[in-house]
């Protein structure tokens, strides 16, 4: 993987960054590339977190227009939202701009704001972020597209310290059989029917593909394997602080080693607006499995 620096935003050449993206590697601006006020960056940092007040992380839900993970005096509380707001609504114009092909019909996810120092967190160990792992959200299952995730480092002083490593296709292709690729591929349509039905009565149960399912349980199998986490190739970066980067989360396993007081942005990417489909993790999994892991349709790795 690698690292692809622009210097100059706006740029006055139009380039196709989907490509890069879709291998696993990650765009890095040095310097923000959309409006961030100061102020709205002094609010952020002020927040105090003592006392268990806040969860793994702050997060905005721009549908519903609201802010969890946090409790606070109204006054603080309608002050985040608004920031919290503002900064989505410009990080999706830059990013609609820098990625038109994607915006026309990505999903939009939550926005969150990372505010406690990475380094040393007690977390359990399926949260903790210090340990490469590719994203898969329990409670949004994808099915089958892509996580689009968009990071400014907003630390007046430190920076936002990455490890990462080789992307999907070749981890993939080393570890998804071990992590029971074979097995969820073989028996998924039944659960996910089953998990509907569930759901038609009101329980809260979400529907998974067989594809959603092992990407769970993909993210799980690498946190949890000292081998892959000790003898797997790294590549490490330092994010400094007023930098904005992103990638495909699912598709280059990460961790985050140390840093403070992040933005960031998800985006859900439909296969059908990538460069390549046949990138994607899911036509990936198919092409090792044989099988579909998608409900419908023809198996991903046909699409490209």
């Amino acid at each position: 993987m690698k690292f692809v620096t622009i210097e100059q935003w706006p740029a006055s050449d139009r380039v196709d960054y989907r490509h890069e993206l879709e291998a696993g590697n990650v765009l890095f601006f040095p310097v923000t590339p959309f409006v961030l006020p100061q102020e709205a960056q002094d609010f952020l940092r002020s927040l105090s977190f003592s006392g268990g007040a806040v969860h793994k992380n702050i997060a905005y839900r721009p549908a519903s227009d609201r802010v969890t993970g946090i409790e606070a005096d109204s006054a603080a509380s309608e002050r985040l939202v608004s920031v919290m707001r503002d900064y989505s609504r410009s990080l999706i114009r830059f990013t609609s701009e820098l990625l038109p092909e994607y915006a026309r019909a990505w999903k939009l996810d939550y926005a969150s704001f990372r505010p406690l120092e990475e380094q040393g967190r007690d977390l359990p160990l399926n949260k903790r972020n210090d340990l490469i792992h590719t994203d898969a959200f329990p409670s949004r299952p994808t099915n089958g597209d892509l996580i689009l995730r968009v990071f400014t480092n907003i630390h007046p002083s430190k920076t936002r310290n990455w490890v990462t490593t080789d992307p999907f296709p070749v981890i993939a292709e080393k570890y998804a059989r071990a992590a029971g690729l074979e097995q969820i591929a073989s028996g998924g349509k039944f659960l996910n029917q089953s998990a509907r039905i569930l759901k038609s009565f009101g329980l809260p149960v979400v529907p998974r593909s067989p594809y959603d399912r092992f990407m769970l349980r993909f993210h799980e199998y690498l946190k949890r394997n000292g081998d892959f986490q000790a003898n797997c190739t790294k590549y490490h970066f330092d994010f400094p602080p007023g930098s904005t980067w992103l990638t495909f989360t699912d598709v280059l396993p990460h961790s985050v080693h140390s840093g403070q007081h992040a933005l960031e942005q998800t985006f859900i990417i439909g296969r059908g607006s990538m460069a390549d489909p046949g990138n994607a993790p899911v036509a990936v999994l198919e092409r090792l499995c044989g099988r579909k892991l998608l409900e419908g349709g023809d198996l991903a790795s046909q699409v490209a």
